[in-house]
């Protein structure tokens, strides 16, 4: 008997096409999802940058556009007239009113000299205004000179090198212990180190703060940078996760040619970690940057000693009705990090393909 052979099914439930069809409804499911989740966190910056180059009374004017914007106006005659978009034969121009009245006004256009006025049939006060794009920089300069933002730049990054510093240094060392030596109790004293990241703050906030009162340290910078040179939790599993990847027959062939645990140290893991401790890097130097509380805890009664984030709190107070020059001075304080983000980023993608490379 000859065999009959079954046709390949294209439209049924396990078909090709179907098959396809659901690889391209998943991807555009996810790519939609991806788009919403971004959208939802760029939004608030989006609001951020144009009020900061709004005119002070934009935000509670009457048909004002969200961009940085003027009422547009014009001149004729000599005279400067409000310039509004008017409907005529299905289509809206810029025009002047130079005369208004109830059910009619007088127009002219202002984009043509030798344009003569004319009346429009309806209501003036229906007219929306006509806006044009004005970016104002001076809410940079007001509020760069109400805060005096050089000398809080300055304390803030100050106290967000030094701490990171001291941060990147001890959790470097700790990690390398914990990952490379034998030691008695060693995972217990891992484990109970780990479970430091989930008592709460509050609980140690009081004696410290005695402490450091105790110490002649309230109204310093030293409760907010010594700490951080006794290692944190968060950094030190972090990186003793990434030392313990790096193959030990690198330590001793190290170790063969008469290399101590410090050179080793020096030598390889950092050179090969340098993705992880980049990482490590940019989170303390950005926890360090926006540190409120701490720093208001200590320095409330030293104003010239306190970083960007008290002063753009009391700003925030003090202006609560100008959001132009409020959101100028967030943006303001953005950039840095800003920065150092993108110059880190490009080291770290550097440290991740020459790490994998040498792996």
């Amino acid at each position: 008997m000859t065999a009959i052979a079954t046709p390949v099914r294209s439209f049924g439930e396990r078909g090709p096409i179907a098959r396809s069809y659901r690889r391209y409804l998943g991807r555009a499911s996810l790519t939609m999802f991806a788009v919403v989740m971004i959208s939802a966190f760029l939004l608030p910056l989006l609001y951020m940058v144009t009020t900061a180059f709004q005119q002070p009374n934009q935000a509670t004017t009457p048909g004002a556009p969200p961009w940085p914007a003027v009422a547009q106006t014009a001149v004729y005659q000599g005279q400067s007239y409000p310039v509004y978009a008017v409907p005529i034969d299905g289509t809206t121009r810029n025009l002047i009113l130079i005369e208004k009245s109830r059910e009619s006004s007088v127009v002219v256009d202002p984009s043509d000299a030798a344009a003569k006025p004319f009346v429009w049939q309806g209501r003036w006060r229906t007219l929306q205004q006509a806006w044009v794009f004005a970016p104002l920089i001076d809410n940079f300069t007001v509020a760069w000179n109400q805060l005096d933002f050089p000398r809080l730049l300055r304390n803030t990054v100050a106290i967000s090198l030094l701490s990171t510093l001291g941060a990147v240094i001890s959790s470097t060392l700790v990690a390398y212990g914990f990952a490379r030596f034998r030691f008695p109790a060693r995972n217990t004293m891992f484990v109970i180190l780990i479970a430091t990241i989930i008592l709460p703050f509050q609980v140690t906030l009081l004696p410290t703060y005695v402490l450091f009162t105790w110490l002649g340290w309230n109204g310093t910078w030293l409760p907010l940078i010594i700490p951080h040179f006794f290692a944190n939790a968060y950094n030190v599993f972090l990186l003793r996760q990434y030392f313990m990847s790096i193959p030990r027959e690198l330590d001793e062939a190290a170790m063969i040619d008469g290399a101590g645990p410090f050179r080793i140290l020096r030598s390889i893991i950092v050179p090969q970690s340098i993705a992880a401790i980049t990482a490590v890097c940019l989170f303390h130097f950005f926890f360090a940057w926006n540190d409120f509380f701490v720093p208001l805890l200590y320095l409330a009664s030293k104003p010239d000693l306190q970083p960007l984030s008290i002063a753009i709190q009391q700003y925030n107070a003090l202006y609560s009705t100008q959001p132009t020059l409020i959101q100028a001075s967030a943006l303001m304080t953005m950039a840095v990090p800003l920065v150092v983000f993108v110059l880190a980023q490009r080291a770290f993608m550097r440290g991740v393909v020459v790490t994998g490379i040498e792996k």
